[in-house]
């Protein structure tokens, strides 16, 4: 991997990151394909609403189809014919998203299979076989991601355990084409968000993600804990927010110097009617919308805003064709993967500030 930022505009940042499956321009947001695959977007419909890169869920991966399976393609990116970079998270995240099914201690984690109820132990290092069976770009260490709500004594344990198993996962790692990014944790306490981001940028990782946020918490908290830990982390290195898709949390974490970001947001919300625009979200199953014959966003130049109506594509989503979910999460991931390049281009200007407060400005009008 290679990384060499490009532009400043105070700390926002532009870059490049040169993978073993192409080149990403940073600040850069990653549509989620859980299962390697974009929920209601193709991968020429991924490609062609912008996105440069792509999460794979390695927990889900592991499960279905599995390692034998992957092994036997070579990989994720020729099992599902992907020729974008992918990164892979480690299963950290379920250990938040699917609490009543699992177990956590200090060597690893059990979970139960969602399809059949079996127990499966994931540790830092089987998580690592597991990545490099699927052969991502990118992989993220196993970490121990908390709900909203953990008291200090829970918080600190959960700090020293993702530490260890960061260590772990580091000594495990061993394919020299995959990079590995550590993950820094520390729930909603700055002192502990600062220790975890000391402890896990002093190890030799090729990037580092911040986890553990926008998982319930309030932006103005989640704006905090980035404060804490941006300003410890190194330049040379890619900076990834996990898990945030909110386009006013997406800029404000980009002015703080943020690279990297995914979320299942927008395709979520494109499956049940939820549109970005420029004024802020609507929901298109609105009656409202009915009769409306203007694009989803009179503001948005992509292909399904300049061919298709508001009226069409409430239409289709109320009465569940997939070709208005298929329209409509096409339009919210080209959506951010436009935000990106216009705030990449605002940077490059040296106009991020101003960008950035007429974009949230708007957003915000329309909520008054």
């Amino acid at each position: 991997m290679r990384f060499e930022t490009s532009g400043r505009n105070g700390y926002a940042r532009t870059g490049k990151l040169t993978l073993a499956h192409g080149i990403v321009e940073t600040p850069a947001f990653m549509p989620v394909g859980t299962n390697g695959a974009v929920k209601m977007c193709g991968h020429e419909c991924v490609k062609d609403a912008g996105a440069q890169i792509v999460l794979s869920n390695a927990f889900h991966l592991y499960l279905k189809p599995g390692l034998d399976v992957l092994r036997e393609f070579g990989g994720i990116h020729n099992f599902a014919s992907w020729d974008i970079p992918i990164l892979t998270d480690s299963g950290g995240f379920q250990i938040f998203s699917l609490s009543k099914n699992m177990r956590v201690d200090d060597e690893g984690v059990d979970f139960k299979s969602p399809f059949d109820g079996a127990v499966h132990r994931f540790t830092p290092e089987k998580v690592m076989e597991i990545q490099e069976a699927i052969g991502s770009d990118i992989a993220m260490v196993l970490d121990e991601c908390l709900a909203p709500g953990n008291d200090l004594e829970s918080t600190k344990k959960s700090v020293k355990r993702t530490t260890q198993w960061a260590n772990r996962a580091l000594e495990s790692h061993k394919r020299k084409d995959q990079n590995l990014f550590g993950i820094i944790q520390g729930g909603f306490f700055e002192d502990l968000r600062r220790k975890s981001a000391i402890e896990i940028t002093s190890m030799p990782f090729d990037g580092f993600g911040i986890g553990g946020l926008s998982v319930g918490e309030d932006i103005d908290t989640t704006i905090k804990m980035l404060d804490a830990v941006l300003p410890l982390m190194p330049e040379d290195k890619p900076k990834y927010l996990m898990g945030v898709g909110d386009p006013v949390l997406m800029l404000e974490a980009i002015e703080r110097g943020v690279d990297m970001m995914d979320c299942v947001l927008p395709t979520r919300m494109g499956r049940h009617g939820g549109i970005f625009t420029s004024m802020g979200r609507i929901n298109i199953r609105a009656s409202v919308y009915e009769k409306d014959p203007s694009g989803l966003d009179p503001e948005c130049d992509c292909k399904v805003c300049q061919t298709y109506s508001r009226g069409y594509i409430h239409h289709l989503i109320k009465r569940g064709e997939s070709t208005g979910m298929i329209f409509a999460t096409y339009h919210n991931i080209y959506f951010l993967t436009n935000l990106m390049k216009q705030s990449r281009d605002a940077i490059m200007k040296g106009e991020f500030d101003e960008f950035k407060k007429f974009v949230i400005g708007k957003i915000n009008d329309k909520k008054r």
